[in-house]
């Protein structure tokens, strides 16, 4: 499973909050059990963070990484979630973010970012934009939902 993991993701496994599962999920990526992907986005938005939490990123080796750039077609997309009112040109990168986890086909996008992403009306109007322009809807969940859930016996 690929895995577009947004700042908040990165950031969360040194927050109280979500510590828990976005160090859980850092664990998955770290054997292979998913893959992380990481946009340029991304490391940009970690630029002014704390030294720990971009060496986070490190400790998932690179063969477990899929690096992605911002590209073109990623910017039109954003631009047209702002466009339609998914979001306002205040939360550009949100928009970006979803953008890249779309072209770059990602399973899942994970993030903490409850008011611009992880927000279930937006996700539908997401989606909505993505299947008007011929792309394919993308999940967006919380590191939580995204765990892999151990095997407990219930059917």
């Amino acid at each position: 499973m690929k895995v577009y993991s947004d700042t908040s993701t990165v950031g969360g496994c040194f927050d109280e909050e979500f510590a828990e599962w976005s160090n859980a999920l850092f664990e998955e990526f770290k054997i292979g059990k998913k893959l992380l992907v990481l946009s340029d986005l991304t490391l940009q938005e970690l630029e002014p963070a704390p030294q720990e939490v971009k060496d986070k990123l490190s400790e998932v080796p690179k063969k477990y990484q899929i690096a992605i750039g911002i590209i073109d077609q990623a910017f039109q997309l954003a631009e047209t979630y702002i466009n339609e009112g998914a979001l306002t040109m205040k939360s550009f990168n949100d928009a970006l973010h979803i953008a890249l986890a779309t072209i770059y086909n990602a399973d899942v996008l994970a993030s903490w970012n409850f008011k611009h992403i992880v927000n279930l009306n937006r996700i539908r109007l997401y989606n909505s934009i993505n299947l008007k322009l011929g792309y394919r809807m993308i999940e967006i969940r919380t590191p939580r939902e995204i765990l892999e859930m151990p095997d407990n016996g219930e059917e």
